[in-house]
C-alpha cells in the first residue's frame, strides 16, 4: 500500500525572505541599544553598514545563529523554485541553473556569515567575495524564476510584474556604480545606504515569491510504501 503525503512549503519560502530581513533591523536595534553603533536610518543616512551591525556584542551572535541557518534554507529555497517551475509547466534552459546558482548565493552568504567579525586579510577577502556572489547569484535566480513566471500564460502578468522589481534592483546597482566612477567622495558616503536598499529589495522578491507559493498552493509529495 503507498501513501501519499503533500506538504505546502510556503512558510519555508516565507521564512528564507524573512529571517535575513529580520536579522539586519534586529542587530541594527541592538547594536544601538549596546552602543555600537549610533541611532539613524542607514537607507538613509547610510550610517553603517550591514556587516557593522553584526560585529560587536550580542548582535555578533544574533547575526551567525539566524543567517547560518537562512543560508541553509536558501539553498533549499531556490532548489524548490526549480521544482515549481517545473511543476508549473515552466522549462526554459535558464530554470535548470536556478538551484545551482541558488546554491552558490547561498554558500557565500554562509562564508559572509563566519568570517564576519574577524580581523586579517584573509577574512576581509572572504566577507567581500561572499557579499559580492551572494547579492549577484541571489538576483540572477531572482530575474530567472521571474522570466520563467513571464513566459507561462497564466503567470505572465505577475512574472511582469516580479521582473519590473528586478529592473529596479538593477537599476540600483548601477546607479551605485556610476556614482562611484563619477563621484567616488560621495558614493563613500552613501553605499552602505545602496546595500541596505539592495537587501531589502532582494529579500522582499523572495517574499513575493513565498506568497505566490501559497496562492499557488505549491506542495511537494512524499510517497512511502507500508
Amino acid at each position: 500500500m503507498t501513501d501519499h503525503r503533500s506538504f505546502h512549503l510556503w512558510w519555508l519560502a516565507l521564512a528564507a525572505a524573512l529571517i535575513p530581513l529580520l536579522t539586519i533591523h534586529i542587530t541594527l536595534t541592538v547594536s544601538v541599544l549596546e552602543g555600537h553603533v549610533d541611532l539613524c536610518n542607514p537607507y538613509w543616512d547610510s550610517c553603517t553598514s550591514i556587516s557593522r551591525t553584526g560585529r560587536h556584542g550580542t548582535s555578533y551572535f544574533i547575526f551567525k545563529g539566524t543567517m547560518l541557518p537562512a543560508a541553509l534554507l536558501g539553498i533549499l529555497f531556490w532548489w524548490l523554485n526549480g521544482r515549481w517551475l517545473r511543476q508549473l509547466g515552466v522549462h526554459s534552459s535558464g530554470v535548470a541553473w536556478v538551484p545551482w546558482l541558488g546554491l552558490v548565493a547561498s554558500v557565500s552568504l554562509g562564508a559572509y556569515t563566519l568570517a564576519l567579525g574577524h580581523a586579517g586579510d584573509g577574512f576581509n577577502l572572504i566577507r567581500r567575495i561572499g557579499v559580492v556572489l551572494y547579492f549577484s547569484l541571489t538576483f540572477i535566480c531572482e530575474l530567472l524564476v521571474s522570466s520563467g513566471l513571464r513566459s507561462h500564460p497564466l503567470w505572465k502578468n505577475t512574472g511582469m510584474r516580479l521582473l519590473n522589481l528586478c529592473q529596479l534592483i538593477l537599476a540600483v546597482g548601477i546607479l551605485s556604480v556610476i556614482l562611484n566612477g563619477v563621484a567616488p567622495e560621495f558614493y563613500s558616503r552613501k553605499d552602505d545606504a545602496f546595500e541596505w536598499i539592495l537587501a531589502f529589495l532582494i529579500n522582499a522578491h523572495a517574499l513575493w515569491l513565498a506568497l505566490l507559493w501559497k496562492k499557488n498552493r505549491f506542495r511537494v509529495r512524499l510517497w512511502s510504501d507500508s
